[in-house]
C-alpha cells in the first residue's frame, strides 16, 4: 500500500489531518474550503500518488497490511507515555523537500499544550455541523484539561423529559464525539465555557443513582485507564433542572439571581459606597 508523508506547507494542512470530518468528506476538500482556494498538488518522485505542491518535506514508501512492528513508549497529548503496542512499518522509498524546508511539528505533553489549541478550533468549527443534528445544543466545551476525549460539557435548550439523556447518546453516537468519556449535560442559560459554573450545577442539580448514566462502548485507544484497549465504560451526567414528568415530585427551588434593575444601580452608585 502506498503511503505518503507530506509535512509543512500551508498550516491548514497539519490542521486538516486532526479534524474528524464526516465519512466520505476529502480532507483537501476541506482544506480548499479553509483555505478558499484549491490545494496545488503535484505527483511524487517513486509512487503513484499526489500530494500538496508547497509541503516542505515529502517521505514517500509502502506499507504491507501485515506487518508489524513494536513501537513505543513515547510521550503523547494525554499527558502520559503511550504503552508499546503493534503498528505498520513504514518502508521509504524517496525523501524530497524544498531548497530551505521548514520541519514542522508541535509538542505534546500534560495539557495545555500547542495541540490543545487545534482541538478548541475544531469545537467551535464543527459545533455548527453538529447543531444541524442536534438542533437543542446550545453551545459546548471540551476543556483542555479533558485532552480531546475525557470531558464534553454540554448546553441543551431542554425541550421534554429525559431530554439530557437522549443527548448523551446522540453524542456517543457521532462521529469521534462517540470517545467522550464523561459528558455533563446542563441548562441553556449555564455558561458551560466557565467549568466552575458547570461544576456547581452537577453539585447542586445531579443524584447520582438518577441523573447517572453509565454505558459501554468504544473509547479512545490512548485511554489507559480502559479495561480494554479501544473499549470501555463512558458516564454521562445530567445537571439539568429537573421536571415532574422526570419522576421528581419536589418543588425545585428557583435559583439565587440578582434583577438587572438592582445591577443597573448598583453599577450607577458605586463610587458613592466607598469601598473601591
Amino acid at each position: 500500500m502506498p503511503v505518503a508523508v507530506a509535512i509543512g506547507g500551508d498550516p491548514v494542512m497539519s490542521y486538516i489531518g486532526t479534524a474528524p470530518l464526516p465519512s466520505g468528506i476529502d480532507e483537501l476538500l476541506f482544506a480548499g474550503f479553509l483555505r478558499k482556494a484549491n490545494v496545488p498538488m503535484v505527483a511524487c518522485k517513486t509512487i503513484d500518488m499526489l500530494v500538496p505542491a508547497d509541503a516542505d518535506i515529502v517521505i514517500e514508501g509502502y506499507i504491507e497490511p501485515d506487518e508489524t512492528c513494536i513501537e513505543g513508549p513515547f510521550g503523547d497529548h494525554t499527558g502520559y507515555y503511550s504503552l508499546e503496542d503493534e503498528y505498520p512499518v513504514f518502508h521509504i522509498t524517496a525523501i524530497t523537500h524544498r531548497k530551505r524546508p521548514i520541519y514542522q511539528t508541535i509538542i505534546v505533553g500534560k495539557p495545555p499544550m500547542e495541540d490543545c489549541y487545534m482541538g478548541k478550533a475544531t469545537e467551535r468549527i464543527f459545533m455548527p455541523l453538529i447543531k444541524t443534528q442536534l438542533p437543542e445544543l446550545v453551545d459546548m466545551n471540551l476543556p483542555l484539561f479533558g485532552v480531546f476525549h475525557n470531558f464534553a460539557l454540554i448546553s441543551i435548550d431542554k425541550r421534554y423529559p429525559y431530554h439530557a439523556k437522549k443527548i448523551m447518546h446522540s453524542l456517543w453516537g457521532l462521529g469521534q464525539l462517540m470517545f467522550s468519556k464523561i459528558i455533563i449535560v446542563v441548562d441553556k442559560d449555564v455558561d458551560v465555557q466557565n467549568v466552575d459554573e458547570v461544576l456547581f450545577r452537577v453539585g447542586s442539580n445531579v443524584d447520582p443513582k438518577r441523573d447517572v448514566t453509565i454505558v459501554e462502548g468504544p473509547v479512545d485507544v490512548l485511554d489507559h485507564a480502559a479495561p480494554l484497549m479501544g473499549a470501555g465504560s463512558k458516564m454521562g451526567i445530567d445537571a439539568t433542572t429537573k421536571w415532574r414528568e422526570e419522576g421528581y415530585q419536589r418543588e425545585w427551588p428557583d435559583e439565587i439571581t440578582m434583577s438587572q434593575e438592582i445591577i443597573d444601580l448598583v453599577e450607577k452608585r458605586w463610587k458613592e459606597y466607598g469601598i473601591g
